[in-house]
């Protein structure tokens, strides 16, 4: 019930701040001036959403210019907008308000799980719940309540993580698959658990590594990158090309860089130059070193006594998911968004127990949830900051 009256609270702030802008909302490619909520919350990627649900996908790639593949549905995983298409038909919502509740619901569910996941890596009850306050009003938490697929993600990630920390394989199965069809990180979990699987077998003989847990989380590791490759491997047989899903991936950032492939490790140095070079017109290489550096502390601080509190699975999901990033995503205005994964490091920044840092830290958060709105959310003409 506490942590349920925490999400509802949190919700309460966020719906204002979000009325607030959508008031001030000219007229943009989504919705005419001053939208309702409901239409403001279903803009960006919430009518790529839409035409899942209602549409499918298209059996060719589009092309601007015969050569190069442009934005299209296959960039959208299929689960969330089939779970509000499921919603839809028991409640006969339209597309708005079922997106919004089933955002609502599943980020619900996933303070739940992860206020569980708290006290199983064993941080306490008052820290678990405070990292539940930051879940549930950090600066991203406005796409709890918006038509964006990241709250049934939360909610079937923090249950696997919990389920993989409980050593509970066989249930781990089917949330893994339906984890795949949501969001495209299929591949970072599979490397999380074989970590998972080589540190069990190294300390086997400390602590127990059954024939049975070792035959049931080796299977789960493979079926987790099957799963995780299975979208681009619908995609390449819908389509007829082999690599319709990164190219339809690659669309999107080609307003930055132009036309590339994906080579596995550039995008965060490509990334760091445009941002350095085009943003801030400094050398590009600057960027570069700064980006090293952030990578280097990052990886310094996975060590630091703070994030072992957390324990090594949840050390394993956020090294695998951050390796994953660190390969194929292109860094842009959507980066907070795909850091929500990251989301057990919220136990670290919850365990100082001032009550002047906790309140300070919850400003912190609010202020920095209007800025992310104003930046990301809200449209501004030809706005090219997506959330």
């Amino acid at each position: 019930m506490r942590v349920l009256a925490i999400f509802l609270a949190s919700r309460v702030v966020t719906t204002v701040v979000l009325l607030i802008f959508a008031a001030n909302q000219g007229k943009n490619p989504w919705t005419g001036a001053h939208p309702d909520y409901f239409s403001y919350a279903t803009i960006w990627d919430g009518l790529w959403y839409n035409i899942v649900a209602g549409w499918g996908y298209p059996s060719s790639l589009p092309s601007a210019d015969g050569l190069h593949v442009t934005e299209n549905a296959w960039a959208f995983l299929p689960g969330y907008p089939w779970l509000v298409d499921a919603v839809m038909f028991v409640t006969r919502l339209p597309w708005s308000p079922a997106a919004v509740l089933v955002s609502l619901v599943c980020a619900a569910g996933a303070a739940l799980v992860f206020y569980r996941l708290m006290l199983r890596v064993g941080l306490g009850t008052s820290t678990s719940l405070f990292a539940v306050v930051l879940f549930c009003v950090a600066p991203v938490s406005p796409l709890f309540q918006v038509a964006y697929a990241e709250s049934l993600y939360l909610l079937l990630l923090a249950t696997a993580l919990l389920l993989l920390v409980e050593r509970r394989y066989g249930w781990l199965f089917p949330v893994v698959l339906v984890m795949a069809f949501t969001r495209p990180s299929g591949l970072a979990f599979a490397l999380a658990v074989g970590l998972h699987v080589v540190y069990r077998w190294v300390r086997r003989r400390r602590e127990p590594f059954p024939i049975r847990e070792q035959a049931l989380s080796a299977g789960l590791a493979v079926f987790s990158a099957v799963t995780g490759l299975a979208w681009p491997a619908i995609a390449a047989v819908a389509t007829g090309s082999l690599t319709a899903y990164t190219d339809t991936e690659l669309a999107w950032r080609a307003p930055y860089i132009g036309h590339t492939h994906l080579v596995p490790f550039t995008p965060w140095f490509q990334g760091a130059d445009w941002w350095a070079s085009v943003m801030l017109g400094i050398p590009g290489w600057v960027g570069i070193v700064a980006m090293v550096l952030i990578v280097a502390v990052f990886a310094v601080l996975l060590f630091s006594p703070a994030v072992r509190r957390l324990g090594v699975d949840l050390r394993f999901w956020i090294a695998a998911y951050s390796l994953y990033l660190l390969a194929v995503f292109f860094p842009q205005s959507s980066t907070f968004r795909i850091l929500m994964p990251l989301f057990p490091l919220l136990g670290v920044v919850a365990m100082p127990k001032s009550r002047v840092y906790r309140v300070a830290i919850v400003v912190l958060c609010l202020v920095l949830q209007v800025g992310w709105i104003a930046i990301c959310w809200g449209v501004d003409g030809a706005d090219w900051s997506p959330p």
